[in-house]
């Protein structure tokens, strides 16, 4: 019995040494996961309290590359804490910058809000370049979803700068070096969704407080003309800068019964865009989750993954490689 009380007492003493040592390991383990610390934050690019960024400077003596995220939801929801702070490391690492931007939301806001105030933000970064030790010939975008549709739309967009403008901001080039993105859509015309992906072709719900349409305006000449505008495809020139993108959703076919929204992060978006792109002579990679080993996540810089490869090539189109 005495044996089987000091074996009990070992097996104790074992048992807490481990626990103290799991939750020794615990903070440690919780803090690489966690995002430090802007230099800046919710500076004010415009007047509406949604108009604000952060920042987190790169270390370095030189003016340092800058990546850009806009933060996804559908245009409705969300903001840009929802950076990765996977990513955000890599970058950091990497000599590069990350601001993330908000922008004002529908359905109080319709396009193209969403579009103009994310292109004022990268304006009003570039007319602060000095002052945040940024280079600004050497500025990239990158968001999920909706966000990543905002990058490829002012990617492909011709540039936006005013130089007769009065606001100095606005004054500022909205050309991007490159764009990085996950599950993006190209367009947001229901017409040619069902083209591309299958489905009903009805118009995805987020999208009626986008538009600000009403369910009988979906078909409407008004309704195509916006749809048409708000589509980053139809932007796509020659001149325009590299893409890189990332798929997370099923590589099949969207049935015709399917409910709306399903499919509205299909890689189809990708590599219907790649096709044009391709024709143009413009850079572009599609990639999807099938690609890659263990969790199917767009960002986790750990496994090096598709954060190793996004930033990778940020740093060749900045000349980092």
């Amino acid at each position: 019995m005495a044996r089987i009380a000091r074996l009990s007492v070992i097996a104790a003493l074992i048992v807490a040494m481990f626990s103290s040592f799991v939750s020794a390991q615990q903070p440690e383990a919780k803090q690489k996961q966690a995002k430090s610390a802007p230099d800046l934050t919710n500076v004010a690019y415009g007047p509406h309290e949604r108009n604000v960024f952060d920042l987190w400077k790169a270390k370095c003596d030189t003016p340092t590359p800058l990546v850009v995220y806009i933060h996804g939801g559908g245009f409705q929801a969300n903001s840009k804490e929802s950076v990765s702070a996977q990513l955000l490391k890599a970058c950091l690492d990497s000599g590069i910058s990350v601001a993330t931007t908000n922008y004002r939301l529908s359905p109080e806001y319709q396009f193209p809000t969403h579009y103009m105030d994310s292109a004022r933000a990268i304006q009003f970064l570039r007319l602060k370049a000095k002052d945040y030790n940024l280079d600004p010939k050497r500025v990239a975008a990158t968001g999920a979803s909706a966000g990543g549709a905002t990058s490829l739309w002012i990617a492909f967009h011709d540039d936006m700068a005013d130089l007769n403008s009065p606001d100095p901001v606005l004054r500022e080039s909205t050309r991007l070096t490159c764009v990085a993105v996950v599950d993006a859509q190209s367009t947001y015309d229901p017409r040619v969704i069902k083209q591309i992906i299958g489905g009903s072709g009805e118009l995805f719900k987020p999208l009626l407080a986008f538009y600000g349409l009403e369910p009988g305006e979906v078909d409407s000449d008004r309704a195509h003309q916006l749809y048409e505008a708000a589509s980053p495809i139809n932007y796509a020139t020659a001149d325009d800068p590299p893409v890189w993108m990332h798929y997370r959703e099923a590589k099949r076919r969207v049935p015709d019964n399917a409910g709306s929204g399903q499919g509205s992060h299909h890689p189809n978006f990708g590599y219907s865009l790649k096709d044009k792109l391709d024709k143009l002579g413009v850079g572009c990679v599609v990639r999807h989750a099938s690609e890659y080993p263990g969790p199917r996540t767009p960002i986790r810089a750990a496994e090096r993954g598709t954060s190793g490869e996004m930033v990778d090539f940020f740093k060749r189109q900045f000349g980092m490689q």
